[in-house]
């Protein structure tokens, strides 16, 4: 598995990768098809202090996720995105699971 950090328009901190490295590292565990994982860090111009942004996307063999989220820090925005696509998992390992058994 791939795990592509990059940061649109600045550079990342090394603490912030290292900890969005070990934070998605967990998602494999949770769904094994999982080939590449992209996350990208973007600072929003906007008048609130919620301009922090986070996409995480996961290549997996015919069907990606995505997720993203908008927070005042960029852990903030790696949590909820994280969150989010802990939830497509579990959605779509209980549909595999259903198609399985209507197949039997």
């Amino acid at each position: 598995m791939k795990i592509d950090i990059r940061g649109i328009g600045f550079t990342l901190r090394k603490e912030l990768k290292d900890l969005v490295n070990s934070r998605v590292k967990k998602l494999k565990h949770l769904y094994d098809e999982i080939l590449n994982i992209e996350i990208s860090f973007k600072l929003n111009k906007s008048q609130t202090r919620d301009n922090k942004a986070c996409r995480i996307r996961l290549v997996i063999p015919g069907y990606d996720m995505l997720a993203g989220a908008q927070c005042q820090t960029f852990e903030a925005a790696t949590s909820v995105a994280i969150e989010a696509l802990e939830r497509q998992i579990e959605k779509r390992k209980t549909k595999l699971l259903a198609n399985r058994i209507v197949n039997i």
